[in-house]
Parts: C-alpha cells; sequence; structure tokens
C-alpha cells in the first residue's frame, strides 16, 4: 500500500473516531428540569465542551425606566433569583461537580457572566479544579445604556476558559482562530453586537428571552475549542443559541431548560438552522495539528526526487538529497551529511534548525522552501 494511501485511512479512521459519541447520549434533546438534576443523567466524561450561561444574580430592586417612563425590558425572571449569596454560591458549586463529572479529561469548560456573578463563579470553578485558560471580555458594540446616570455604562461581559486542571490536555484551534482575525493573533477582547435584529426572538414584540447571546460569540467559542462531531452540553440552553450554532458547524449538542416556553422555541429555531456543508467546515490546521510529513516521503513520491540540489535562502551551502531522504553537503564528499534539520544546525553551528523553511529547491524557475513541497505532499494526499 502506498504512503498516500496509508494517509487517506489513517484520516479516515481519525475521523471515524472524532464523530463517534456514546450511543446513550441524548444527542440533539433538551434536557426537562433542573439543570443539576438532567447533568446526572448523563455519563461520566462523555461531553466535549461545557457552555455554561447560569443565571446572573443581577440582584435587581425595582422596575428599570428610560428618561422617557417607558420600562425596560430587563431581567425580572424567577430563575434568575436566589435568596442570598450563599444560596447562589451552593448552587454553582453544585452545577459545577456536575459538569465536571460529565468532561471529558481534555474537556473544555466556558462560563459567561456580568460582574454580578462572574467572580463568584470563577473562585468555585476554581476551587473544584478546573484550570483557568483565559479570561474573555465580550465588548459590545451596542450596548445597552445606563440610563439613572448613575454608573459607567456596562459595556461588556466576561467569558471564563477552563480546562480539567493545570496539566490537562486541552483543544484549542490557534489557526483557525487567526485565519478568522484576518491572520493574526485572536486576542481575550473580542468586540461583537449584543443579539438583536432579526436573530432576537420575540414573542408579542417583546425579547423572549432577555438574556439572549448572540450566535457571532458561540460560533467563535466553539470554532475554537472543538472540533467537528464532538458533543457540546448547554445546561442553561435558554431559547437555544448554543444548538443552534453547534448544528451550523457540525457539532453536538445537548441542552438543560427547565422552562417550557424556552425549551419549545429553541426546538424551532434549531430545526430551522442549516447545517454547514462539508468543504465550508474545513479550517486552516496548525502545523502540529496537520498530519505529520517525513521529508523521506517527499522522496518516496519524486516530489523531491534523490539528486536534488537544494540550498540556504543565501545560498551559503548546497547539499544534495540522497535516496534514503538525508542530504549530503556538496563537495564535502560524503564528510558532511544528515537530515534536513541536523545538517542545517550543523552547518549554522546553531543549537537547531528547521530544515524545513531552511533548505530550498528550484522548480519551474522558482526557488521554494522545501515546506513547500510538503504542503503539496499533504494535498495529494487529500484527493
Amino acid at each position: 500500500m502506498g504512503v498516500m494511501e496509508t494517509a487517506k485511512l489513517r484520516r479516515a479512521a481519525a475521523g471515524k473516531a472524532a464523530t463517534a459519541a456514546p450511543a446513550s447520549l441524548p444527542l440533539g434533546q433538551i434536557l426537562e428540569g433542573d439543570c443539576i438534576a438532567a447533568m446526572r443523567s448523563l455519563p461520566p466524561a462523555s461531553i466535549d465542551c461545557i457552555f455554561a450561561d447560569p443565571p446572573y444574580n443581577l440582584q435587581l430592586g425595582g422596575d428599570l425606566n428610560r428618561p422617557d417612563g417607558s420600562e425596560v425590558d430587563a431581567v425580572t425572571d424567577e430563575w434568575d433569583r436566589f435568596d442570598s449569596f450563599a444560596a447562589y454560591d451552593a448552587f454553582t458549586k453544585a452545577w459545577l461537580m456536575e459538569a465536571r463529572r460529565v468532561l471529558k479529561p481534555d474537556g473544555a469548560l466556558w462560563v459567561i457572566g456580568s460582574y454580578h456573578n462572574i467572580y463568584r463563579v470563577g473562585a468555585a470553578l476554581q476551587d473544584a479544579g478546573f484550570w483557568i485558560l483565559n479570561d474573555i471580555v465580550w465588548r459590545k458594540t451596542n450596548p445597552m445604556p445606563n440610563f439613572k446616570g448613575t454608573r459607567f455604562t456596562n459595556a461588556h461581559e466576561t467569558l471564563i476558559w477552563a480546562s480539567m486542571g493545570e496539566k490537562a490536555r486541552y483543544h484549542f484551534n490557534y489557526r483557525a482562530m487567526k485565519t478568522l482575525n484576518d491572520e493574526l493573533q485572536m486576542r481575550s477582547d473580542w468586540v461583537l453586537p449584543i443579539c438583536s435584529g432579526g436573530e432576537r426572538l420575540k414573542e408579542d414584540g417583546r425579547k423572549a428571552h432577555p438574556t439572549q447571546k448572540p450566535e457571532s460569540l458561540l460560533y467563535r467559542v466553539l470554532l475554537a475549542t472543538t472540533e467537528k462531531g464532538d458533543v457540546v452540553l448547554d445546561p442553561f440552553f435558554g431559547t437555544g443559541t448554543t444548538g443552534a450554532v453547534a448544528k451550523r458547524l457540525g457539532r453536538q449538542w445537548i441542552g438543560c431548560e427547565r422552562e417550557a416556553g424556552y425549551r419549545a422555541l429553541a426546538y424551532k429555531r434549531i430545526a430551522d438552522q442549516l447545517p454547514l456543508d462539508e468543504s465550508a467546515l474545513t479550517t486552516m490546521q496548525s502545523k502540529k495539528s496537520a498530519p505529520r510529513v517525513a521529508f523521506g516521503a517527499l522522496v518516496e513520491t519524486g516530489l523531491i526526487a534523490p539528486g536534488t540540489k537544494v540550498f540556504d535562502k543565501k545560498r551559503r551551502w548546497s547539499a544534495i538529497v540522497r535516496a534514503d531522504g538525508s542530504l549530503e553537503l556538496e563537495g564535502s564528499g560524503g564528510k558532511q551529511a544528515g537530515s534536513i534539520h541536523g545538517l542545517g544546525k550543523d552547518l549554522q553551528d546553531a543549537p537547531s534548525c528547521n530544515g524545513w523553511t531552511f533548505w530550498h529547491y528550484e522548480a519551474g524557475g522558482e526557488i521554494h522552501p522545501i515546506d513547500a513541497a510538503r504542503e503539496l505532499y499533504r494535498l495529494a494526499s487529500e484527493d
């Protein structure tokens, strides 16, 4: 069997493994009732990612009105009320304990909140053993004004991204995030609009849910830290933003929601969501996550044939490619030879060398790093 056929089989096997999920999981379902009890019905270590938008415990005292006297449609629902900070802390610890039980060892936890609750949640998740990887500031381009004029306008919310522990493995699609951000590293301050316009679900002219999150926010979260086929759990499902984005991105989803009205809206919303086709789901891979290719594979397939002359960019040194994929320094009579990395390191008297970018070859009258041939190999392997 050839190198390319072997690569195809390995990728196919990896794809099946990535999309496999325990048969007992209620995929594509919204579990009714209290989220803690609902999560207890899930098998341990079965979830790849949790996105949690828990009650903020806003502690609002009385109605909030605009200067013209009209009432602000704020969070006054019973599900956001707790008798005390101690009661809220106990609730937080309970759902975090279940979240930790159902997450896989390399799973991700995302929690979003405002200044009312995020610091208490952050401390609780650290106490539970989670390890904070980033705090993300979601800066809203169109925040609600401070109508009373007594404080700064609350123009951001905070997301915490955490792994299962300090030394736990986790997924981060760095290359996809950099591509999404016009080839700049994605920063921890995200400028995104709040949910409004046609995306905002309404009933009788009023917001169906007071804290509906924009799909752009969930899109970035899931694209950054999950893969196609991964199972995403949202313990506070609301009107289903997580489920809608998960479906679009080819992820599996499970929700927990105690309010029947929200469940009905979520199911309808997700049913109307169209998943992206296979080609659109492909993202840029980092060098680390891309399939490993040995230089010898390029020699075997003739992309860089034995006898090819390679050289550094400044043409200080040139070498000949040998049949086994090693390089022999031209004119050394075989006394200086080694791998693409080893010979480059020795010639520069350096502690290390990335041979893929150090050595170049000529093709069609143009100069290319040998890494370009590796990319051609990968593309051919995907056909």
